[in-house]
């Protein structure tokens, strides 16, 4: 979705060259594969989630706790079973998270529409319905996007409605006024109003906003300086190095995105999801694979995996740099490691049907 905060995990998801600079990634349908994988993979593949269900057994740990170590069908297994014994809103939002880590819109919009309508006041709900509705919007034709932008908009007003101080809330809705036309809402000014109602929920954030706006004037002096203040004022986080990096990638200036990344690499680790996205933009520009490997095994280190950069799918990117470099066994190692979190995340089927041959 182009309405959340830096460079998103989803980027890893295609490995062809010319990337839409920070948009996200397409859906999987939680389904059966289109194609057949040969009987020895699939036998790989069950093996190792035998192994990975033994050692993480699903009572231990909440779902919450589950998608956020990536472990997405254990995640799913759990909340089924809660919805069909106990439905609340809180499985369902869950329920259509768990979708969302897979790229599933379709199967999780109702899910968040049911837990929304179980809890119209509740803030997260109505961000994650709008976060889902924003992601089929972008791949839908142009005139049914209009109407769902608009549905955008309505779910993250309501966000930030019922949960002023949410940050996160108004930097998705600062994000939709600035990238949606202004037939659906879009607005810049509207887009700035948010940013100086983030100032003092987050005042790095605040900069990136303003960094963005710069941007869409194409005024990349003024958005050089305002991620520079991100930078200070997040005393020198991860995210505001990786989103510094990102302006340096659109702006076609690889030697200084290196130089940023690299930076990163030492810099508070204030949001880890950076290490991920660094190793995606690194990858998808063919620049410093070694750098790109070791950010994303310091990521796969507990506690780091969170939601935002589902393991799974750090796996798999990991899997395709180390294909990449001709490491056949290791990068088969990583698809399996991602299949045993998330059976259907059709790329890993296809990484390793490839690295098997």
């Amino acid at each position: 979705m182009p309405w959340i905060v830096g460079e998103r995990l989803q980027n890893c998801c295609h490995s062809e060259p010319g990337d839409k600079s920070g948009e996200a990634c397409p859906a999987r349908r939680r389904r059966e594969p289109a194609f057949k994988i040969a009987p020895k993979i699939c036998i790989l593949v069950a093996l190792v989630s035998f192994i990975s269900l033994a050692s993480h057994p699903l009572a231990a740990e909440t779902s919450e706790a589950l998608l956020a170590a990536g472990r997405v069908d254990q995640a799913m297994q759990t909340l089924e079973q809660q919805i069909s014994a106990a439905p609340t809103a809180e499985a369902y939002n869950l329920l259509c998270r768990a979708h969302f880590e897979l790229d599933n819109w379709d199967a999780g919009i109702p899910f968040c529409e049911k837990a929304v309508s179980l809890a119209p006041d509740n803030g997260l709900y109505h961000l994650w319905l709008g976060r889902i509705y924003g992601e089929k919007a972008d791949r839908v034709s142009f005139l049914t996007a209009a109407g769902m932008a608009k549905k955008v908009r309505s779910e993250f007003e309501h966000a930030v409605e019922f949960s002023p101080d949410n940050w996160e809330a108004r930097t998705d809705l600062a994000e939709f006024y600035l990238e949606a036309p202004g037939i659906v809402g879009g607005s810049k000014d509207k887009a700035r109003a948010q940013a100086e109602l983030i100032a003092p929920l987050n005042p790095g954030v605040a900069h990136w906003v303003k960094a963005r706006i710069a941007e869409r004037n194409k005024d990349n002096a003024a958005a050089e300086q305002e991620y520079r203040a991100a930078i200070t004022a997040s005393q020198g986080g991860a995210r505001a190095w990786l989103n510094l990096a990102g302006f340096y990638r659109r702006t076609g200036r690889f030697d200084e995105m290196e130089q940023a990344l690299r930076t990163m690499e030492s810099r508070p680790l204030d949001h880890p999801a950076a290490f991920v996205d660094g190793a995606s933009m690194l990858f998808r520009t063919g620049r410093d694979s070694a750098l790109a490997i070791r950010l994303l095994r310091r990521y796969l280190t507990p506690p780091n995996p969170v939601e935002e950069a589902p393991a799974f799918k750090a796996h798999y990117l990991l899997g395709e740099l180390l294909e990449k470099q001709g490491e056949r066994p290791a990068a088969a190692e990583e698809y399996r490691t991602a299949l045993a979190m998330a059976h259907s995340f059709r790329r890993a089927q296809e990484g390793l049907q490839r690295v098997a041959r």
